[in-house]
């Protein structure tokens, strides 16, 4: 797969927000609501920035989350708190932003609640923004993760699994492969040159399971887009 080469950043992530700008309005203008499903990390945070400060109808935007750590809202290692603190400013503080965690001691045990919360997110998602770990990971899609081959199952319905990290904090709640498939167009944000060494290595041929991002690059179902910069 190609990617879309920038050089630096902050280009990338204007490009992206006025792409997303414009896939959200166009929702809207269609069909009433539009839908954006995030991850957290240092990547996408420039992009909230930008994005935020986009004049849409954002009472209109429904913003949810492609995965989260189990830990309180509150704690700064959370998806959530990053999405609060810095997307949910400026105009976009109208937005409806819809959460995973909630109050079961466990990921596994907190799934089917969490899942429940997108029965008011639109869906086919109108853009999934996705990040890649060094070790080949997106969302919380881990390698060597009990949970991933049935997370990766492309016959499973649409749902969010519980997951385990390599690094703390371990517990970690994710949408399977058919949730964030369920999409319209999916992006793939990715910045630094170790980030694009695993890149070309999910290119290549190996086992899903060993990189999760290639179950994302080589599916043909929703159209994806990989954005790099250095």
């Amino acid at each position: 797969m190609d990617a879309q080469r920038y050089s630096d950043m902050e280009t990338l992530s204007r490009e992206l927000a006025n792409r997303l700008a414009a896939n959200l309005a166009a929702a809207i203008s269609a069909r009433g609501l539009a839908s954006l499903v995030v991850s957290g990390g240092r990547s996408p945070q420039r992009l909230f920035e930008i994005l935020r400060a986009q004049p849409l109808d954002w009472q209109r935007v429904c913003i949810a989350l492609a995965d989260e750590r189990w830990v309180a809202p509150e704690d700064a290692a959370s998806n959530e708190h990053l999405v609060r603190s810095v997307l949910l400013q400026e105009q976009a503080a109208a937005a409806r932003f819809h959460g995973l965690k909630n109050g079961a001691p466990t990921p596994d045990l907190g799934a089917v609640s969490a899942w429940e919360t997108f029965a008011r997110v639109p869906r086919p998602f109108d853009a999934v923004v996705l990040g890649m770990g060094d070790d080949g990971h997106t969302a919380s899609l881990f390698p060597g993760s009990p949970n991933l081959p049935s997370a990766l199952n492309q016959a499973a319905a649409a749902g969010c699994v519980g997951m385990w990290s390599p690094v703390a904090p371990q517990p970690r709640l994710s949408l399977n492969l058919t949730a964030l498939l369920d999409a319209r167009r999916v992006v793939v944000l990715i910045n630094g040159e170790s980030k694009w060494t695993t890149f070309t290595a999910a290119c290549e041929a190996g086992p899903v399971q060993d990189m999760p991002i290639r179950a994302v690059l080589r599916q043909s179902r929703t159209p994806v887009d990989v954005m790099w910069s250095p």
